[in-house]
C-alpha cells in the first residue's frame, strides 16, 4: 500500500501539471473502490496485497489533482483550502480504527464491503468537482500566477530539503503514534484493547483538529511561523510524554497531535509558494513522502521495538521534533 501510494504520486503530478486531468479524481476515488471490494472478499494472501495496491494506486492518481483544485477553489487562502482537504483524510484515519472494531471486528471480513458506500459516494461528489474543474479554462493560468518566493535556485533546494526533513520528523513520530501508541498503553499501563483503542481515536481526533486550524492560521500569521511552532513547538510534549502517568499520557497525546498536525498545510503551501507552475509535482511529492515515511517509520519502529522495547521507541522519537530547529534555514516570503 505504502509503495503504491507513496511512488507513484510524484510521477502523477509532473504528468498532471503538463496535461491536467479533471476526471482523474474519479479515477482514483474508482481504483481505492476496487481495492475496498477486493480487501473484503481476499482468501489469500496475495490477493490482499492487489486489494492493499488498488487503495495505494487510487491515492496516488486522487491527490496531485486534488490538491490543485483545492487551491483553485480557495480563493487566495491557500492554507485554509488545504486544511480542509486534509482533514478528510485524518478525520477518517481517527475514524478507521473506532468503525473497524464496531463493524469489521464482530462480523468478519466480508464486512469491510460496506465502506465501499463511502467511496461510491465519493464518486458521485468528485463527478460534480471534475466537471467543474474542466469548464474553467483559466484554472492552468490560476495554477502558475501564485505569489513566490524571491530566492535563487540554490536557496530554493535548500528549503526543499529542509521541508523534507521536517515531513521526516512529522510522519516518523506520527508512525510512532498511530502504529504503536496502542501497544504503548497496553504494556504501560496494561489497558484492553478496546480503551487503547479508544485512546488512540483521542489522539487522532486532535490531529485532525490541528489539521483544520493549521491552514487558516499560516494564512494569516506565515508560514514559517506555524512550521516553527508546529515541529519545534512539539518537543516539550514529546519528551514528557514517556514518563507521564495515563492521564496526563491521554493530555499530552490531544497536545501533540493538535500542535504537529497544522505542520503539513504549512509545509505544502510553502513548497507550492516555492515552485510556482509545479503545484501537482509538489503535492505529489509531499503527499508521497508523507505515506512512504509513515510506512517506513512503521517497519523501522516496529524492528526497534521487538530489539527493545515500546516504552524504548517512544523515548527515542521523543527527540525527532527537535529537527525543527532547520526551520530557521527556511527564507523568509516577502509580502
Amino acid at each position: 500500500f505504502q509503495v503504491t501510494a507513496s511512488l507513484l504520486q510524484p510521477f502523477v503530478g509532473i504528468y498532471t501539471d503538463r496535461k491536467p486531468q479533471p476526471f482523474s479524481l474519479v479515477v482514483g476515488m474508482l481504483l481505492s473502490l476496487c481495492g475496498v471490494l477486493l480487501l473484503s472478499v481476499a482468501s489469500t494472501y496475495g490477493w490482499l496485497l492487489v486489494a492493499a495496491g488498488f487503495v495505494g494506486l487510487g491515492s496516488s492518481v486522487f491527490h496531485p489533482e486534488a490538491s490543485r483544485v483545492a487551491r483553485l477553489a480557495s480563493g487566495g487562502q491557500h492554507g485554509l483550502a488545504q486544511s480542509v482537504f486534509q482533514v478528510g483524510g485524518n478525520a477518517g484515519s481517527a475514524l478507521g480504527p473506532l468503525l473497524a472494531s464496531v463493524i469489521v471486528a464482530p462480523r468478519g471480513q466480508g464486512a469491510i464491503a460496506w465502506f465501499s458506500l463511502t467511496a461510491l459516494l465519493g464518486v458521485g461528489l468528485l463527478t460534480r468537482v471534475s466537471f467543474w474543474y474542466r469548464d474553467h479554462p483559466a484554472a492552468k493560468a490560476a495554477a502558475r500566477s501564485d505569489a513566490r518566493l524571491t530566492v535563487s535556485p540554490g536557496k530554493t533546494v535548500l528549503a526543499l530539503g529542509v521541508l523534507v526533513m521536517l515531513i521526516f520528523s512529522k510522519f516518523f513520530y506520527m508512525a510512532a503514534m498511530t502504529s504503536y501508541y496502542t501497544f504503548y498503553l497496553i504494556e504501560r499501563f496494561g489497558l484492553p484493547v478496546g480503551t487503547a483503542q479508544r485512546y488512540l481515536f483521542l489522539f487522532l481526533g486532535a490531529v485532525a483538529v490541528g489539521t483544520i486550524a493549521g491552514g487558516p492560521i499560516g494564512d494569516r500569521i506565515g508560514r514559517k511561523q506555524v512550521i516553527w511552532v508546529s515541529i519545534l513547538g512539539v518537543l516539550p510534549f514529546s519528551l514528557l510524554l514517556p514518563g507521564a502517568t495515563l492521564f496526563w499520557t491521554a493530555v499530552l497525546s490531544v497536545a501533540i497531535g493538535l500542535t504537529m498536525a497544522s505542520a503539513f498545510s504549512a509545509i505544502l503551501v510553502y513548497a507550492q509558494d516555492l515552485m510556482p507552475g509545479r503545484v501537482g509535482m509538489i503535492s505529489g511529492l509531499f503527499f508521497g513522502l508523507a505515506f512512504g515515511m509513515g510506512g517506513i517509520g512503521a517497519a523501522v519502529l516496529g524492528h526497534l521495538a521487538d530489539r527493545t522495547s515500546i516504552g524504548y521507541v517512544f523515548a527515542v522519537c521523543a527527540w525527532l521534533p527537535a529537527i525543527g530547529i532547520l526551520t530557521v534555514l527556511l527564507p523568509s516570503r516577502k509580502h
